[in-house]
C-alpha cells in the first residue's frame, strides 16, 4: 500500500512542478486550500454514506477518493505522506 500511496503522491508532486493542462490535480492546486478542503469534506461524507448503506466496494472507492484529496492537501501544504508515517510511528511505537 505504501508504494501505491508514494506513487500517487509522486504524480501529485510532479503536477505541482510540471503543471499539465486539463489536470484535475492542477485545478485543485490552483484553486487553493479552500477548494481542497471542500473536496475533502465532500469525500468524507461520501465515505460515511458508503459505510452505512452502500457496500464494501463503494466504501473502498470513496476511501480512495478521500485519500487522494488528502494527499493533494499534503502537497499543497508542503507536507508528505512520510510526515504522517512519522506521526503514526510516534504514536504506536513509543
Amino acid at each position: 500500500m505504501t508504494d501505491t500511496i508514494d506513487r500517487v503522491f509522486g504524480v501529485i508532486a510532479d503536477r505541482q512542478k510540471n503543471p499539465k493542462e486539463g489536470s484535475y490535480t492542477n485545478r485543485l492546486l490552483d484553486e487553493g486550500q479552500d477548494e481542497i478542503l471542500k473536496k475533502i469534506g465532500e469525500e468524507a461524507i461520501e465515505v460515511i454514506l458508503a459505510a452505512s448503506a452502500q457496500g464494501d466496494k463503494r466504501l473502498v472507492s470513496e476511501l480512495a477518493d478521500l485519500t487522494y484529496h488528502c494527499l493533494v492537501l499534503l502537497a499543497a501544504r508542503g507536507l508528505t505522506p512520510e510526515d504522517i508515517a512519522v506521526e503514526l510511528d510516534r504514536r504506536y511505537h513509543p
